[in-house]
């Protein structure tokens, strides 16, 4: 068994297929099929399930993946470590992102990639629910995302930003509502037509629990998992959009107005192995600091958020 083997079966885990796996890679997926077929002989264990759409791993293969993940995590911390003691930081990582939060994030990555060019960085997109899982299974080395449920001990937290939200409306139109920039309540948002996310995004995540607290039913008229086709929708008169200052700012044709009280808010947090970590996953936590934008929370630089 060789780390080739391992980097095979990750990728097509976590790829789902042979032919992406393939090209992930870059080879042709009979050399992929080959080193799979190899080395489930080799274990004496099939370890994928496959079928004319779909691979998935067998028990022997989601045993083998955490196992695989930290082989292959181990020899490029090594590389890396080698590189940085000659003076240059190497390696790859893997970022883990909720969907919509790119604000602070992108600005941190350009300034990485400027300092560090021999680092490869991969974003792998997943609900925010699903990220605590990929870093205990080591699919991602760091994740940024809207976490307010207790975290495993083997993980750590620090806030990054916290926002309270805000309604955005339509353009030249004022929504049933006073005006620009008089604050809403809840109660006059469940009355209205509401354009929403689906179960899993944060914002929807965060929503859902305002209303709940404030014991107020809504009706979800139009639900969708992009942003650009919520704020294509509220631009068109069709509903109402509860978002983040910082996503809403995506979309400057939009008005919004604040909350006047139980704001549906979110908290980004970056999360992480407890421990060592990648030297190329410590020097980007220095650059990721909490963005400068108005109704966002300033969150001293380093501060270790303790609810896990």
């Amino acid at each position: 068994m060789d780390l080739r083997q391992m980097e095979v079966v990750v990728a097509v885990a976590e790829e789902g297929g042979f032919s992406a796996a393939a090209r992930r890679l870059h080879v042709v997926q009979s050399a992929v099929s080959g080193t799979v077929r190899s080395l489930e002989r080799e274990l004496g264990a099939p370890l994928f399930l496959r079928t004319t759409h779909h691979v998935s791993p067998t028990p022997a293969g989601r045993a083998f993946l955490p196992a695989a993940r930290a082989a292959l995590r181990a020899a490029e911390e090594a590389r890396a470590a080698v590189a940085l003691a000659q003076g240059e930081l190497r390696g790859e990582i893997t970022i883990g992102v909720m969907q919509g939060l790119y604000t602070g994030l992108a600005e941190a990555l350009a300034e990485f990639h400027r300092e560090h060019p021999g680092v490869v960085v991969r974003l792998r997109q997943a609900p925010a629910g699903e990220l605590p899982q990929a870093l205990r299974d080591g699919a991602v080395d760091v994740a940024v995302a809207a976490l307010d449920t207790p975290l495993p001990r083997s993980l750590t937290t620090r806030l990054f930003s916290r926002e309270e939200m805000v309604l955005a409306s339509a353009p030249g139109t004022d929504s049933g509502l006073a005006g620009p920039a008089v604050p809403v309540t809840l109660a006059e948002v469940a009355a209205m037509p509401l354009v929403d996310f689906s179960p899993g995004w944060a914002i929807r995540h965060a929503v859902d629990r305002a209303f709940r607290a404030a014991s107020l039913a809504r009706t979800v008229t139009l639900e969708v998992n992009d942003l650009l086709a919520a704020a294509d929708l509220v631009r068109h008169g069709l509903g109402v959009c509860v978002l983040p200052p910082s996503v809403a700012a995506r979309f400057p044709e939009l008005p919004v107005r604040p909350f006047a009280a139980q704001a549906p808010a979110w908290a980004i947090r970056i999360v992480h192995p407890r421990g060592e970590v990648h030297p190329a996953v410590t020097a980007l936590l220095r650059h990721m600091k909490p963005p400068r934008r108005p109704g966002a929370g300033r969150v001293p630089e380093g501060r270790e958020d303790t609810r896990s």
